[in-house]
């Protein structure tokens, strides 16, 4: 019997010592503080693998109490709003600053930011994927994109901020507007792009407002229980999931910064890095990525900067010999000596730190402004990719359609709610072969709340399904092979005129992208308002884009392409994965949103050629049957009724043999055939 923790710490550095591991109690420590501050993982023993290659069950069982004892020991301070943006005021006042930002992002520009990096969130209380604050002396302002204007009002404390449109009203001509003349705002220059920094200094420069960087981060410098940064584990991606090995990756990558006349890239994107180097890890919410950076050398060779405790003995085998790992705090160090050697730097100035390229400047290097050079070959996925993703999709749909199969009885008897149709919904993905977690938390909408574009249920706001409402859920899920994003609008009893109106004309437009043929060269940008027009043809719209790039083991938000209104030229090209999410929203009310991912892949007629013009074609990947209760065929054409009869056709055909049998007839009934009205 252990009578003491330090009695606890000795069994336990008995126990590592005879499975050969060399770690210390307190090296152990901070591992765990590490994994504290990581996402939790499917599975909770999966860092076990950085301790000892190979542990028995006695050592997992010490591991785990070890682990839920400083979990128990963490401390976490709980202050308001309020006194959280005075101890900064405070803090600037120190360092004779008269302002500061607070981006959402980290080092990596990532959506979802590990812990330690959710500063914006630490300090408004606003959890959205995206925005800015600006802290001025006597005021100050929080800004979101249109799919936020609801939720930054839920969460934020309007008597601390003015809610503003980053489009409408962006942070520069605010900080103009209000920020006294000669105000020195400061800004951590890791946590922004060259690119962003330059669009708020323009606005500034004019009202005599400067922007200095800082040192550190002043906000940092308040917030007493920030966590550490995350170290989970890294784990090698099998060569028969990625469909290429990382040596090919590096050499065609590599091949392509000396194209530019580079002697290397830097690379500062965790999902980049991820697919270079075909690995994986758990460092950020519901994206299998590490964080670190690396240097991709046009000879090609890599340097990889992370943090070696989180990394495997798998993945430290795979990396080979034309990877060399070294600590994050030689990062600097290696930029300097790319400058002495006065050498051509890719760097990309959209996405990579300011600090990056004032390193590179102030060492001489000439930096070669591009994007990314990982970002487009990840995106055109390979033949082995797909067919991963489409493998991963039919699991997907098989465990949607016992969700919704579950939800056409119990949603009406209001004993379902948010929260709980939450649960049930993860428990069906969860019992499917490769399944690692989300790939993004589960927006579940009853009634009004679906009018949130991306809402996130809380105990607070929980609310019960209702009949004659309307349930919007937008999930998706990781798996081995591949990532998915869905969202389907549900009828809980029945619906009035006005919502299936509104999602018909919605479905109308998710057909036209679905069923748009177009020629290479075509963008995002050219088929956004297919999406749009049976709802701008009654004066309605949607204000998020129509669709996102898809990651394959990776990111659900992926770029560099995208089906929007604005920036969003990148033409589509043949692997794209890409999201078809038309919606409409009405406050206080409901929402509506119908999503699935599609493909780029030729298209099927005249050999995917007409007059001689290469055409290509969208394939849906995603296989769950579309409420039929909410579709009003009088406002349909008879090919849009033909297109949704074929893919529910696919539905039943892929997903019905591997479902229960109640499942299965839940699934022939919901997609039964729709015909065609007659009209006079």
């Amino acid at each position: 019997m252990v009578n003491s923790e330090n009695d606890g710490d000795a069994s336990l550095k008995l126990l590592l010592e005879a499975h050969g591991s060399k770690i210390s109690i307190a090296e152990l420590e901070l591992l765990v503080e590490g994994q504290l501050a990581a996402p939790e993982n499917v599975d909770p023993d999966c860092w076990m693998a950085l301790v000892a290659s190979d542990p028995a069950d006695e050592l997992c069982v010490a591991l785990r109490s070890f682990m839920a004892f400083r979990k128990g020991k963490a401390s976490q301070t709980t202050t308001t709003p309020e006194e959280r943006i005075t101890a900064l005021r405070t803090e600037l006042h120190r360092r004779e600053l008269g302002g500061f930002l607070v981006p959402l992002s980290d080092e990596h520009q990532s959506e979802f930011p590990p812990k330690r990096a959710q500063r914006l969130a630490w300090l408004t209380d606003f959890t959205g994927s995206a925005g800015i604050a600006v802290i001025l002396k006597d005021k100050a302002a929080l800004f979101v994109d249109g799919r936020y204007t609801l939720q930054v009002r839920e969460q934020a404390d309007p008597a601390l901020y003015e809610f503003c449109s980053i489009s409408d009203n962006p942070p520069g001509s605010w900080i103009a507007k209000n920020g006294p003349k000669g105000c020195r705002i400061g800004f951590d220059p890791w946590l922004h792009t060259k690119t962003g920094l330059a669009q708020l200094e323009e606005k500034c420069r004019p009202a005599q407002i400067e922007l200095i960087e800082t040192e550190s981060n002043p906000l940092d410098a308040v917030w007493e229980d920030q966590p550490p940064a995350p170290l989970a584990p890294v784990w090698p991606h099998p060569v028969e999931i990625a469909g290429r090995s990382a040596e090919e990756k590096i050499a065609e990558t590599a091949a392509t910064v000396g194209g530019y006349g580079a002697k290397a890239a830097v690379l500062t994107a965790p999902d980049s890095i991820a697919w270079l180097l075909n690995i994986r890890g758990g460092d950020l919410p519901n994206t299998p990525v590490a964080l670190g950076f690396a240097i991709l050398n046009a000879s090609g060779s890599v340097e990889l900067f992370m943090d070696d405790r989180k990394l495997t003995p798998a993945a430290l085998e795979v990396l080979g010999e034309k990877v060399s790992l070294r600590p994050i705090d030689e990062f600097g160090l290696a930029l300097a000596t790319l400058g002495a050697a006065d050498a051509s730097v890719l760097v990309a100035p959209t996405s990579a730190p300011v600090w990056l390229s004032r390193q590179l400047d102030a060492s001489g290097a000439q930096i070669i402004a591009k994007d990314d050079p990982c970002v487009l070959p990840k995106a055109c996925k390979n033949s082995v990719e797909i067919q991963g993703v489409r493998n991963a999709h039919i699991r997907d749909g098989a465990a949607l359609c016992k969700f919704l199969a579950w939800l056409s009885k119990e949603g009406s008897t209001g004993d379902v709610t948010e929260m709980s149709a939450v649960d049930r919904l993860y428990g069906f993905r969860a019992g499917g072969e490769n399944f690692k977690g989300l790939s993004f938390e589960t927006i579940s909408g009853a009634g009004p709340n679906g009018a949130v574009v991306h809402y996130r249920v809380t105990p607070e706001t929980d609310r019960r399904l209702e009949p004659g409402s309307i349930y919007l859920v937008d999930s998706g899920a990781q798996y081995l092979d591949g990532t998915t994003d869905v969202t389907r609008t549900v009828a809980i009893g029945t619906p009035t005129d006005e919502m299936r109106d509104r999602f018909t004309r919605v479905l109308k437009g998710h057909a036209a992208i679905a069923t748009a043929r177009f020629p290479i060269g075509t963008s995002g940008g050219q088929l956004d308002s297919l999406a749009r027009q049976p709802l701008w043809d009654i004066g309605l719209d949607f204000e998020h884009g129509t669709g996102h790039g898809v990651g394959a083991y990776l990111g659900v938000h992926e770029g560099p392409h995208r089906i929007a209104k604005r920036s969003a030229d990148v033409p589509l090209q043949l692997g794209m994965i890409v999201s078809n999410e038309p919606g409409y929203y009405k406050a206080g009310a409901f929402g509506i949103r119908i999503e699935n991912l599609e493909v780029v892949r030729t298209a099927q007629n005249d050999g995917g050629k007409e007059d001689g013009c290469e055409m290509l074609q969208f394939e849906a990947l995603t296989l769950t049957p579309i409420d039929l209760a909410l579709v009003d065929a009088e406002i349909m054409t008879k090919e849009e009724i033909e297109w949704l009869n074929k893919y529910h056709a696919r539905v039943r055909s892929t997903i019905g043999p591997l479902v229960d049998s109640e499942t299965a007839e839940w699934i022939e009934e919901a997609t039964r055939l729709l015909t065609f009205p007659n009209r006079t």
